[in-house]
């Protein structure tokens, strides 16, 4: 006992050096996720500019030519978060489209997005910013006109089997994909009323519309041009 402190005999003699903890080493996949995983939250929270990759290695607790290592620079780890981003977004809205009637698969696309913004709030919010890079992978516009293009074909066969010009299909389904877009972004800081809530909304409007559509559609006023 030295100074009322019980010591251990079987202690690291004084002529021997401590062990070390053992680190584990992160794999190269595994690295590449990390910083993924990383830059993916910094992008959300302080968008482009306001992210370095400074905090970036700091927060991963590699030095910075390790993110240059993997992905070139910020740039590129911005660009593939993005570019996973909207792949996922995309595969979530047309996995969704497996209803028969229209109506639900109304329903069923309005879902996936807002299911999106619930599960995937930081990648919406990356998504929804303009891009800083023009060589980026794409953007929340260009991703709009994918998914618009998937409503598109159902709006087309729709469009045919009621006697409307099917070439206008087009116009139509990026009408209702940006309606839906867009009430998600407000949806987004607000999360009211609930979503499946709004979900109901968003399709009482978009089905009730096309359920009155006409033909040949008039302008009331007096501009015509």
């Amino acid at each position: 006992m030295i100074d009322g402190v019980a010591t251990d005999s079987s202690s690291t003699p004084s002529n021997e050096k401590p062990r070390r903890t053992r680190r584990t080493r992160m794999t190269g996949a595994e690295r590449r996720q990390q910083l993924l995983e990383i830059g993916r939250t910094l992008f959300a929270d302080k968008g482009f500019e306001g992210t370095s990759v400074e905090e970036i290695a700091a927060r991963a607790g590699v030095s910075k030519p390790v993110v240059y290592e993997h992905f070139g620079g910020k740039e590129g780890l911005y660009a593939v978060v993005v570019d996973r981003e909207m792949r996922r977004l995309l595969d979530m809205v047309t996995g969704s489209l497996t209803a028969g009637h229209p109506r639900e698969l109304c329903e069923q696309a309005a879902f996936a997005l807002l299911d999106y913004i619930e599960e995937y709030t930081d990648g919406f919010r990356i998504l929804v910013r303009d891009s800083p890079i023009p060589q980026s992978t794409g953007s929340f516009a260009s991703l709009i006109s994918d998914i618009a293009t998937q409503v598109e074909d159902i709006l087309g066969r729709e469009f045919k089997s009621r006697g409307f010009d099917p070439k206008l299909a087009p116009l139509y389904a990026q009408a209702l994909v940006g309606m839906v877009a867009l009430t998600g972004q407000w949806w987004l800081d607000v999360r009211k009323p609930k979503k499946a809530e709004v979900a109901a909304h968003l399709v009482n409007l978009a089905w009730h519309g096309l359920d009155g559509l006409e033909q040949k559609p008039r302008l009331i006023g007096h501009r015509k041009n």
